[in-house]
């Protein structure tokens, strides 16, 4: 699957593509429809389908100091569209002139002309241009003039309410796995280099696989059950740690991974580790007889909600 950006400019092959536009972090259900209805489009009328993301996100363009709230790398994204259906990725660099640019401008200069797109698919809240002024109704009624033609798709609803990626951070942060695992159609997955750490997991009987959380949004501390896949592409169960380790100065924010029956070096690998459950919050323990204690009935509660027992 090829990775686009404006500045490589799109090869002929895609031109006259049916192009999903949104920013898609996350890949949640709303945002796979559009690009369901994106690939079965590009089917029927013989096109490629191209799917647009923003990199960065508008809102940290806009307000640089929010905290993370990230929910998947572009590399997670590339995968999620490749598996979707679609040709390629294009990523907006999104900085001051895209900010600054006309709906009417985007449509014309960049939908049109620099990406050739014969069709686009948004959600039916999707906004831009500047001060947010284009919308699904302008793109549709401003597009065929340009050769775009455009269509918009209906919300998708869970419990009442749109599905959106607000909705999967507030699910995270209250540590409810089984209602974001529903609303993404997969368990939320972070995904890093693991790290050199002071292999206190391995001294204790647990050696851990370390990922720093980056720009990702926090989910709730505490442990998991979770399953890691790793670069060979190869899935592993396991229990995970994801806090700041309050028995053990100084405190240091860490997704610490124990792969159940795996002792292979992992370091300097790329590995996804899926949160599948949440089992407790962190403690702080008074030793480490009650901790390895507690290691012991994690795992098992884990290996329960994995149906590894």
């Amino acid at each position: 699957m090829q990775r686009l950006t404006l500045a490589g400019g799109v090869p002929d092959h895609l031109k006259g593509s049916i192009l999903a536009l949104g920013n898609f972090d996350g890949f949640h259900l709303g945002h796979q429809a559009v690009v369901s209805r994106a690939v079965a489009r590009a089917f029927h009328e013989r096109r490629p389908v191209i799917v647009a993301t923003f990199d960065p996100h508008p809102v940290r363009f806009f307000k640089p100091d929010v905290p993370p709230f990230r929910l998947t790398t572009l590399d997670q994204r590339q995968e999620l569209f490749a598996h979707a259906g679609a040709d390629a990725m294009l990523v907006f660099e999104f900085g001051a002139p895209l900010a600054s640019m006309d709906a009417e401008e985007f449509i014309a200069e960049v939908l049109a002309k620099q990406i050739g797109a014969a069709g686009v698919i948004t959600g039916d809240d999707f906004s831009f241009g500047k001060g947010r002024k284009g919308d699904a109704t302008l793109l549709a009624r401003l597009g065929p003039a340009h050769g775009v033609a455009a269509e918009a798709v209906a919300q998708v609803v869970l419990d009442g309410e749109r599905i959106s990626s607000g909705r999967v951070r507030e699910a995270l942060v209250d540590g409810d796995t089984r209602t974001a695992t529903h609303m993404l159609s997969r368990d939320y997955a972070i995904e890093g280099v693991v790290q050199r750490g002071d292999a206190r997991g391995r001294e204790l009987g647990y050696p851990t696989a370390n990922l720093e959380l980056g720009d990702y949004q926090r989910p709730k501390y505490g442990i998991y059950a979770v399953r890691v896949t790793l670069d060979d592409g190869s899935e592993h169960p396991g229990v995970a740690s994801l806090g700041v380790r309050p028995t053990f100065q100084p405190p240091q924010e860490l997704l610490e991974a124990h792969l159940f029956d795996f002792d292979r070096d992992l370091y300097g690998r790329k590995i996804e580790v899926a949160l599948h459950a949440w089992i407790r919050d962190e403690k702080k323990f008074d030793g480490i007889a009650p901790l390895i204690a507690h290691m012991k009935d994690d795992e098992a509660k884990a290996r329960h909600l994995l149906a590894l027992d």
